[in-house]
């Protein structure tokens, strides 16, 4: 059997073809939707403030809901998820909670535990795991804690409360699986892991997103129990107008218990109530014993199933329901269901034994198992549009006047109701562009229409911006995130290919095509002196720097950006791979990749201009890059920061085939011409035949002469090599605090291996030491890519003052095996990921569920930031396909490539001729 065989692949290409909608339902219900831009009307942008984890419950969203490992159809009309209750409470358990920004000691922080552990592309099997405490739930507990605690002190998380102390809680294990597009078998499983009996409260519920309260005449739509014909069996029918009619059919519960997805305006604000049954409704019934809460009509907007169960311990209950477009008929909760179940659980099994190498044991499947699971939950609906929110709505007052001046303001064509790839749906629920662009790597493994689509997205008109810039995210879509969308597009174009055997040449030609536009807004916004060195800003590295780079510098100084050129560097050459493929195709492409051809070789000679005068990026004696700060009268100084900005010009790194270059025969004049008539920008960079494979040419920033001086840093751990991968910021500056006292003002910056001390950025990110995955994983293929051309014979120490010699293929897979040995057992059964917390370390209940964390301890490999930002750091899954095809060949010369390039990670064979 092969994977174009399988059950999900089928599905796939019937979702591509348009002959079934497979995705029309999936995990798009956000995780939080209190404390979001969208939601956010006050005068001075303070969402967190503005719409707090306190009002989530009583109060309607505007832009999109949210829930506990729930579903949505595409649009968000009719959402369902889990609710609970376990009679200690204050609040039934209807969503996640966390800390804010300032409320936390490093940043917002969800303090919770769940897990996402299967699922595939078209949704048509989901697995996931909530574990909720027996105890009541310490919300008062984990505010003043965290409260008390400093920078200096470690985050104050759910686990250090003791509530999981003698395993009193629940396991709430959530499945679904598809019987057809609009058929949705559910089925919900709680266990008691203590060692007494406790009663769960559980409460599924069905609800219709509010979208009738912001606009007068806007339809309501209606959930409404009807008669069933079966004694085990309980109907709701639910009916929207564009949604068409569905049934929700569920184990004959208790009882139903139905109310409005309405705001309760008197518990929040002290005015009267809109409607008689209001959002918080159910909740005021269970906890409160509220009888007048619920509607005894038994419609409303938003419905619940409500089973009490009292568990023994280790006694499990499942519920099963199911929704579905076709009116039921009989028990459809029968054995059917579970034979469906089993079906699909078969697929998933049938659909990832295709996916994952044969030559990875079974801890690596699983890891990269969970790894797209994560991705694949993270999908989420995101609906904002900027012109009425600043506008607002007409049912209700206007916003502040001040919101004309304030957040978006300049975006308000920004039309954005799709789902999109999100970071993670707790802290990030928002798209972020250049997060999103690293997600679509391992996304193309699985569905390359999906991650294609998502590329295309955020160029269309509805998201970028009309004078070309690609928005960034919710919070401040002008700002500027690395221009990596080009390089993700020719990623995923590979990808496609391999798997696929046919390039997807008007995807990439639709992507390119707008990506000229956001290239030009780049040359015009960003390099303020015409001289083609770029500002940037800060570029997604948060508090990487002494200064935040988004702000203006003491004394009107600019900072001549390391990383903002070689970025643009790196996108010239995407273009310009890109250019080439579509060239083959259309000559007329030609002129455009010769015109990327010059703009880099500009870019490349800026950047090493003047060799080892202070105007220069590059610094000879410590054979490194650094920002230069540029001051008003012309003089420069370089900020002597060894930091991954001075890693990022290993990125602006290409190979081309000679043979390839014949087809071509404009460009291939052009770039002759350019050999001949300007050595002075081509010297070094176009290097052709020499200390490598003579049918490539390489273009570069980096020569091979720097590259082995970088490496000599970037090799050694006592500066940025760490068990782990490659630290974010080099160790030197433990004991080297860099410090810089501009108007009287001292900056500073020292090596961080975990949470940040700063407040830079809300103390919400740390680039000053753990390791992050995209930017190890460009590392990564940057060296594939240099081996591609210097071939075996180029060969340097790695570790440094090991002895050992190795190619830069083999300094690649060193680095992919240390960061894929954050996931995997030790030699003491222990995973680096889950630090000190000895739960997560021994117990099997706890031990298997991995988290993909935002970043990792630079020193010990333990996860950091951001519990759930599966989105970049789901790149492990690519890693260890790499390392998987790699075990399997044995070497990397005869590996074969299955992205169709040069390396298993860049996409052409690897094998060549040496020069």
């Amino acid at each position: 059997m092969t994977l174009q065989s399988t059950e999900e692949f089928k599905r796939l290409e019937e979702e591509k073809n348009r002959k079934k909608y497979w995705r029309r339902w999936g995990p798009y219900l956000s995780e939080r939707q209190w404390g979001t831009v969208r939601e956010d009307y006050s005068e001075g942008g303070t969402a967190w403030e503005y719409f707090p984890h306190d009002h989530a419950r009583s109060r309607a969203y505007r832009w999109g809901e949210d829930g506990l490992l729930g579903i949505s159809d595409n649009h968000q009309r009719l959402c369902f998820a889990p609710a609970l209750w376990n009679e200690k409470d204050p609040i039934m358990k209807e969503r996640l909670f966390g800390l804010t920004g300032t409320e936390g000691n490093h940043g917002e922080d969800v303090k919770e535990y769940y897990y996402y552990l299967d699922g595939l592309p078209t949704h048509s099997y989901m697995k996931g795991l909530y574990k909720y405490p027996q105890a009541a739930f310490p919300y008062n507990r984990l505010l003043e804690e965290t409260k008390r605690r400093t920078p200096n002190d470690p985050e104050f998380e759910l686990i250090d409360t003791g509530v999981f102390n003698g395993d009193r809680y629940f396991d709430v294990l959530v499945e679904y699986a598809k019987g057809a597009p609009n058929d949705i078998l559910i089925r919900l499983t709680a266990t008691n892991r203590g060692h007494d009996a406790a009663a769960l409260h559980l409460l599924p519920t069905l609800w219709f997103r509010n979208t009738w309260s912001w606009k007068p005449g806007a339809p309501k739509p209606l959930l409404e129990q009807v008669p069933s014909p079966s004694e085990t069996e309980s109907w709701i029918s639910a009916r929207e107008s564009s949604l068409g009619p569905m049934w929700w059919v569920c184990e004959r519960p208790d009882h139903f218990l139905f109310t409005d997805n309405e705001t309760n305006f008197q518990r929040l604000f002290g005015v009267s109530n809109r409607s008689l049954y209001v959002k918080d409704g159910i909740n005021n019934y269970i906890v409160n014993g509220d009888l007048q809460a619920v509607n005894p009509k038994q419609m409303g907007t938003k419905a619940a199933a409500y089973y009490r169960r009292l568990l023994n311990p280790g006694e499990s209950c499942t519920v099963k329901m199911r929704l579905t477009d076709q009116k039921p008929v009989g028990n459809i909760l029968n054995e059917a269901f579970d034979h469906l179940f089993a079906a699909r659980q078969r697929d998933t099994e049938e659909f990832y034994n295709h996916i994952a190498p044969a030559a990875l044991d079974p801890e690596a499947k699983s890891v990269q198992r969970q790894a797209f699971a994560g991705m694949l939950w993270s999908k989420q609906y995101y609906n904002y549009v900027v012109k009425d929110w600043l506008e607002g709505d007409p049912n209700f007052p206007p916003p502040p006047a001040g919101r004309r001046n304030g957040r978006n303001r300049a975006w308000e064509h920004l039309y954005s109701e799709d789902v999109l790839s999100m970071p993670d749906k707790w802290e990030y629920p928002w798209f972020a562009s250049w997060d999103l662009a690293f997600h679509c790597i391992p996304l193309a493994m699985v569905d390359p229409e999906f991650a294609k689509r998502q590329l295309e997205l955020l160029v269309r008109e509805w998201y970028m911006h009309p004078n070309g810039q690609i928005p960034a995210y919710e919070w401040a879509f002008g700002d500027v995130n690395p221009p990596v969308h080009a390089w993700a597009a020719m990623r995923v174009y590979q990808i496609d290919k391999k798997t696929s055997g046919q390039g997807d040449l008007l995807f990439l030609e639709r992507v390119f095509q707008k990506l000229l536009l956001n290239f030009t807004w780049w040359v015009n916004r960003k390099d303020a002196e015409g001289n083609n060195i770029f500002q940037g800003g800060f570029l997604g590295l948060d508090n990487i720097g002494v200064f935040d780079r988004n702000l203006p510098l003491p004394g009107g100084c600019l900072i001549e950006q390391s990383d903002g050129t070689s970025w643009m560097a790196m996108y010239c050459l995407n273009l310009l791979k890109i250019a080439i493929e579509l060239a083959h195709h259309n000559p007329a492409y030609e002129d455009i990749a010769s015109k990327f051809l010059e703009h880099f070789l500009y870019i490349s000679e800026a950047m090493r201009f003047k060799m080892g005068d202070n105007e220069s990026l590059w610094d000879e004696e410590d054979g490194f890059f650094y920002d230069s700060l540029h001051f008003s009268n012309g003089d420069h100084l370089r900020l002597k920061i060894r930091s991954a900005v001075g890693l990022i010009p290993l990125f602006a790194v290409e190979t081309l085939e000679v043979a390839s270059l014949f087809k071509l025969p404009g460009f291939s004049r052009r770039m002759a011409w350019f050999l001949e008539n300007r050595p002075d920008l081509a010297k070094d960079v176009t290097c052709s035949g020499r200390n490598g494979v003579c049918e490539r040419r390489l273009l570069s920033i980096v020569t091979p002469e720097m590259l082995r001086r970088i490496l000599e840093r970037m090799l050694d751990e006592a500066e940025f090599l760490g068990d782990h991968g490659i630290r974010a910021l080099s160790k030197f500056h433990k004991d080297h605090p860099y410090r810089l006292t501009l108007d009287g003002q001292t900056h500073s910056i020292a090596y961080e291996p975990a949470e940040s001390m700063t407040g830079l950025f809300g103390g919400n990110s740390n680039w000053r030491g753990p390791v992050w995955m995209p930017i190890n994983f460009l590392l990564i293929e940057s060296l594939q890519k240099f081996h591609h051309y210097l071939g075996e014979d180029f060969k340097v120490e790695c570790p440094k003052g090991s002895g050992q010699m190795k190619t830069l293929w083999d300094v690649g897979m060193e680095i992919s095996h240390r960061l894929i040995s954050t996931f995997l057992n030790d030699s003491k059964g222990r995973r680096p990921v889950f630090g000190g917390a000895e739960k997560f370390q021994t117990d099997p209940q706890w031990k298997n569920y991995l988290l993909f964390y935002e970043y990792f301890h630079g020193d010990n490999g333990a996860g950091i930031g951001a519990s759930h930002q599966t989105g970049w750091t789901g790149l492990v899954a690519k890693l260890l396909q790499q390392c998987g095809e790699h075990c399997r060949h044995n070497s990397p010369s005869s590996a074969a490539a299955p992205d169709g390039g040069p390396t298993d990670l860049h996409g052409s064979p690897a094998s060549g001729r040496r020069g």
